[in-house]
């Protein structure tokens, strides 16, 4: 584990954000009331080989906090492992715990927050203090081609730190740069419960995005 890493799981700079994940450490839901949350920054996660990286907008509150990995153990990690699997960047098409052997090929999962925010929002100070863990993951992936943003804010915060203005739409592709590399850029709504349940974002539409990023990448090593 690197210094960088480190410094991400001890860090303290935000205290909204360090008062808001002890909080929903100690308020569990029955379901989880035998856990001992990880109520710490998360790591990101998966193949440093990878052609694909994931950004997503911050740990769930009884997802990420709890299990300590991005997406694992909460709604919206069924829909993304679901996708990973069924597009073979996924060992297993879900994710319940740390040690659940889940392994990633060609992807890797990041966030642009990486303490969970009160209400899913975190203010831009707070996502000002992570851009620096964000651009340790990009840095540590040489071989990235292709980056896909959940949602406007992960969008927004991927572009700023790459330099480039990104709009944020469903299902659009655009390319970018970032220190002389070319990438291509595909973004869509978060699977968060707010969209799949209200029909916003379809396994249809999911698996779209999914399907374009495995035919880029397909073309790519040609």
């Amino acid at each position: 584990m690197g210094n960088w890493s480190e410094e991400l799981i001890h860090c303290r700079a935000c205290e909204r954000l360090v008062q808001w994940r002890n909080q929903v450490s100690f308020k569990k839901p029955k379901r989880f009331k035998h856990w001992i949350y990880w109520a710490r920054p998360v790591l990101g996660f998966g193949d440093t080989n990878a052609e694909l990286l994931i950004v997503g907008l911050a740990p769930a509150g009884h997802g990420g906090n709890r299990t300590g990995r991005l997406f694992t153990g909460d709604r919206s990690g069924e829909w993304l492992f679901d996708a990973l699997y069924k597009f073979g960047f996924a060992s297993h098409p879900e994710s319940k715990h740390f040690n659940d052997s889940m392994e990633l090929y060609n992807a890797y999962i990041t966030a642009v927050c990486r303490c969970v925010p009160p209400k899913n929002k975190p203010s831009t100070e707070e996502l000002k203090n992570c851009q620096t863990f964000l651009e340790a993951d990009l840095n540590n992936l040489p071989h990235l081609k292709a980056v896909l943003t959940l949602g406007g804010i992960a969008t927004t915060w991927f572009g700023r730190l790459i330099g480039e203005k990104l709009a944020f739409k469903h299902g659009k592709i655009q390319q970018a740069s970032y220190k002389s590399r070319t990438l291509t850029v595909f973004m869509s709504y978060h699977p968060s419960q707010q969209n799949t349940f209200t029909g916003r974002l379809t396994r249809q539409m999911w698996y779209k995005v999914f399907k374009d990023i495995k035919e880029f990448l397909s073309l790519k090593q040609i």
